[in-house]
């Protein structure tokens, strides 16, 4: 399967979710506990920008 066709599979999926998501809709999109969300924010593996006590993740560093 290409990455084009994949990059057009993960749009698909995630077409209801905004161009800016919340760790609890992370968790939602990817099946996975909360721990594992911060985890890999913690870890730097997954992109995210902190305001407040809330993090801001982009849904294209998700779906890619």
């Amino acid at each position: 399967m290409k990455k084009q066709d994949l990059k057009a599979i993960c749009d698909q999926m995630f077409s209801e979710y905004p161009d800016i998501v919340t760790v609890r809709q992370v968790q939602k999109m990817l099946g996975c506990s909360r721990i594992f969300v911060y985890n890999r924010i913690n870890e730097g593996k997954l992109p995210a920008i902190r305001i407040g006590r809330a993090f801001k993740i982009p849904k294209m560093c998700v779906t890619q």
